[in-house]
């Protein structure tokens, strides 16, 4: 004689209350085979409710022993239990718990997304078993546009999704009207005439009646157990074998479906992730948008250091910057000039004099600084013609009095659109005609609002200061030389020529350096900020999750009790978490774009300067915020009870 399909001995579930410890069930046994229609019946409290979650595989007992097709429940791990409620259980409950943002066949599919069904195949067969029961013009409504009594038969054909053995229904009536109520309770008749092994969980004896065996349950213990008519079977169903082993295939379908999912639960629940992404976004677009401006404001420091003369070594006469005798000192000569410009690390050398005077053109006059520099002054220091000619070394030794005026001079001694170049000004009493424009340096011998210009240096030693002294030798070191290595061979070269180091060195890469690294310390100080903005926005996106975690305990029962995996319970939850960082990140990375543009809009004179590098961290520093925050609420609701969530609502 072959075993029972459902075998229990002595099965007892204990709760703990506080202190005390309460008994539901003492020591059940009963044995259902398979193909009956069996009613469990009895008052609230009875225990009841609770066998019917050991035997539906949502509890466990905490003693005795329970055996499906002889196969003891107590060997078989989480998969398998969920296998056994995903393949050989279907569960009829009293308030339907079908999921709202489904609709019947999304809900009626459930099941066979995690056995792995194709989604043509299940799709087919949901909308069959709807049509078989009543609900072919109702299959795209949502639970909350149909009555009791139709959610009542998607919550049918839930359970019948995956050809379940086992009907398990719980007070299938208890929610309805009497007319809905013998509707279900045919239907639960017809399937036992199919084959299926049908158990009704009811208080009404009205309900017990249908059933071919009544078993009345008191107090934790069967009172007893009658046969009222033989049950007729049409058709044996074998019970299948438990498939836990999941292909390749199945776990990329398994990925897909667990997506799909968390893309209807977060349309479902708008506000509520748009919230946990805001955090994110703002810590996105926090991090870009400082990477992007430390960056910008580099770019401009470089910018101004290169307007100074890019890799330049300025000599002055005087020990140290400020040194009162440096005006008495005359070491420091044109010959010191001639004799650096000889060296290999020299790419161009310039002496430079300086004087101040009255400069004049028609009745226009200003007070301007004169600069006396060589011809490849403007090379050292990297100003911009922009128009006219600069003068050669020939005009050096002729003392010739051509002159370069800055932007700033040509714009007060020249009117709108006139043409400096070829005219004639007065520097002091000295003529000098303008051969030359170039655009305003932001140093050299005075600020960028000051006029500056320039002349040879022979010229402004014999017409102006009447003195070979030079103020300062400027020297370009060559690109293939280090700045360090050229100070020191400078110093050594000069203090050789002088017997002495009666001067100082300005090295235009010590300021570079300095100022950019002061630069990117800033950045850095506020990146930190932003990061730490970023990690509130994780926590955030975490304890919105957990919150989530809470609010949907129902709704994780009732995927655990039709036979979800806690890996598919993770996945789904880690997936949403996921999906709601890198969103997060798009929309950060798309406002660092937007405040960058308005910046930029609103002041002309500095860029913002983007990365695809930092872009490309944010995304993934997004995805890893979702994985790392959104993992503990995922595996604390991977790990709920299937009994516990049902219960919560």
């Amino acid at each position: 004689m072959s075993a029972p399909l459902i075998s229990l001995s002595g099965i007892c579930r204990a709760f703990r209350a506080g202190d005390e410890q309460i008994e539901a069930l003492k020591g059940v046994t009963l044995d259902i085979e398979e193909g009956e229609m069996v009613a469990i019946i009895g008052s609230s409290g009875s225990g009841k409710s609770t066998l019917m979650n050991i035997l539906g595989c949502l509890d466990r007992a905490t003693a005795g022993e329970y055996r499906i097709a002889g196969r003891a429940v107590s060997s078989l791990d989480g998969d398998e239990l969920a296998a056994l409620r995903r393949e050989h259980f279907g569960f009829i409950f009293q308030r339907y718990h079908l999921l709202p943002e489904l609709n019947a066949v999304g809900n009626v599919e459930i099941p066979a997304i995690y056995a792995g069904t194709a989604s043509s195949s299940r799709r087919e067969r949901a909308v069959a078993l709807l049509t078989r029961l009543g609900m072919a013009d109702r299959t795209g409504h949502r639970p909350g546009q149909l009555s009791g009594g139709q959610q009542q038969r998607v919550s049918i054909a839930r359970a019948l999704m995956n050809g379940a053995n086992v009907i398990l229904a719980d007070e299938p009536t208890g929610a309805l009207d009497s007319h809905s109520g013998d509707d279900v309770l045919e239907i639960l008749e017809e399937l036992n005439a199919e084959g299926h092994t049908v158990i009704i969980v009811t208080h009404d004896p009205k309900v017990a009646s249908r059933a071919a065996r009544i078993i009345e349950i008191a107090d934790g213990e069967i009172t007893a157990d009658t046969v009222t008519r033989e049950a007729g079977r049409t058709e044996t169903r074998k019970t299948r074998k438990l498939r836990e082993r999941r292909s390749p295939f199945r776990i990329g379908a398994a990925i897909s479906e667990a997506f799909q999912m968390a893309l209807v639960a977060m349309w479902a629940h708008k506000l509520r992730s748009f919230l946990t992404m805001l955090g994110i976004i703002i810590g996105i677009a926090s991090v870009v948008s400082v990477v992007a401006i430390g960056q910008g404001a580099q770019a401009k420091v470089l910018e101004n250091i290169s307007s100074l003369g890019t890799n330049t070594l300025e000599i002055f006469a005087g020990r140290t910057f400020g040194d009162v005798r440096a005006g008495k000192i005359t070491t420091l000569v044109v010959n010191d000039a001639v004799a650096l410009s000889n060296q290999p690390y020299a790419a161009a050398v310039t002496p430079t004099v300086s004087s101040s005077s009255t400069v004049r053109y028609g009745s226009r006059e200003s007070n301007a600084l004169i600069n006396g520099v060589g011809a490849q002054y403007f090379t050292a220091k990297a100003l911009e013609l922009t128009e006219g000619s600069l003068f050669n070394q020939s005009a050096v030794r002729a003392r010739s009095q051509d002159v370069v005026i800055d932007s700033n001079t040509r714009d007060t001694l020249f009117a709108a659109g006139e043409d400096p170049i070829g005219k004639v000004i007065l520097a002091g009493n000295v003529p000098a005609r303008v051969i030359g424009v170039v655009k305003t340096s932001q140093s050299g011998f005075g600020s960028s609002g000051s006029l500056s210009l320039y002349m040879p240096y022979t010229a402004v030693q014999t017409r102006f200061l009447g003195d070979t002294t030079l103020r300062s030798v400027i020297l370009q070191v060559d690109d293939g030389y280090d700045m360090g290595d050229a100070e020191n061979a400078v110093t050594e070269l000069l203090t050789q020529r002088h017997g002495t180091r009666d001067f100082y060195i300005l090295n235009t890469d010590d300021i570079r350096q300095t100022i950019t690294s002061t630069a990117s310390t800033l950045a850095l100080l506020i990146a930190a900020i932003a990061v730490i903005s970023l990690v509130v926005g994780g926590i955030g996106v975490m304890n919105i999750m957990l919150v989530a975690v809470s609010e949907r305990v129902s709704e994780i029962g009732v995927r655990m009790a039709v036979g979800a995996r806690r890996s598919d319970i993770l996945l789904q939850f880690l997936i949403e978490a996921i999906i709601v960082c890198l969103i997060g990140g798009c929309l950060g990375i798309a406002t660092a774009l937007g405040f960058g543009s308005l910046l930029t809009a609103l002041n002309s004179g500095f860029s913002v300067l983007y990365s695809p590098g930092s872009i490309i961290a944010a995304v993934i520093c997004s995805t890893l915020i979702g994985v790392t925050f959104g993992y503990l609420p995922a595996r604390n609701a991977s790990k709920l009870d299937p009994v516990a969530a049902l219960s919560g609502e």
